[in-house]
């Protein structure tokens, strides 16, 4: 995850002139029922052989004692261990996020996990590796897949943040947890206008100086994963669960529909 970047540093033009290339509606992407399961262009997608995991989120725990689990990432404590059927071996190491953490000491950032510990993840939520299933660069992929979401979603409310950087310049994460199977009411509307609904959501807590502010991160499938192993389209906005965050939106959908060109595409998502 690189340097962190506060959200002084990002101007609210920001929020304004780059507007994010729009969610489409692609062929492919008719009124149907959602499936639970990864992104055909996903590496944890092969032959249809990975669909015995019941995939939700990658950071939530559906059924395990609420003492064993961490509310600030809603996760078990980190298992490196590796599993008794386990085809080959997986990297213990851990990538440091350029997310700054609430809860720890100054200057401390987000960790990602590991591969050995995404795989134990997915035994947990009920995948079990079959020949052929997925491989040691499967994994790789999966991992750099992962972090690049978190990081280009990071980007994203930093731009949002921008709007309040003189009340504070350094935002950080707080929490975080997935809700893959709990829509937004815009996730729901945009699939009652016939788009596909996201494949996962997040809600993360951010520390606004402290100031607790709630984001929502729909992913969308957006195609074949790039060299940068990016392929989601991500809607990042603040929850209206607050009048600041109710017109934080206004002010930025008006800027937006106000320095639009007039062939240029409005849209709240990112292609991540």
């Amino acid at each position: 995850m690189g340097n962190a970047l506060t959200a002084a540093s990002v101007s609210a033009a920001d929020v304004i002139a780059p507007l994010s290339p729009q969610i489409t509606k692609p062929d492919s992407h008719g009124m149907k029922e959602k499936q639970m399961k990864p992104p055909l262009e996903c590496p944890m997608h092969k032959s249809g052989q990975f669909n015995t995991i019941n995939y939700t989120s990658e950071c939530p725990i559906d059924k395990m004692d609420e003492s064993e689990i961490n509310p600030l990432n809603m996760m078990p404590p980190a298992n490196q261990q590796p599993a008794p059927d386990q085809p080959f071996s997986l990297p213990t190491s851990r990538q440091i996020s350029s997310i700054p953490k609430a809860t720890g000491e100054e200057g401390e950032f987000w960790v990602y996990p590991s591969q050995q510990m995404f795989w134990n993840a997915m035994l947990r939520k009920g995948w079990r590796w079959k020949a052929d299933d997925i491989s040691q660069k499967d994994m790789d992929d999966i991992i750099k897949i992962h972090n690049a979401n978190n990081e280009q979603a990071w980007q994203e409310v930093l731009k949002w943040e921008a709007l309040h950087a003189r009340e504070c310049g350094n935002p950080k994460l707080r929490s975080f947890g997935g809700k893959a199977s709990k829509y937004s009411p815009r996730a729901r509307i945009r699939y009652w206008m016939g788009y596909e609904l996201p494949f996962d959501r997040h809600d993360w807590i951010i520390d606004r100086c402290g100031k607790d502010v709630r984001y929502i991160i729909d992913y969308y499938d957006g195609g074949k994963v790039n060299e940068k192993y990016t392929f989601a389209l991500l809607d990042v906005r603040p929850a209206m669960d607050s009048w600041d965050n109710i017109w934080d939106r206004m002010k930025v959908a008006w800027w937006r529909w106000k320095y639009q060109s007039n062939d240029e595409p409005v849209s709240t998502a990112t292609v991540h």
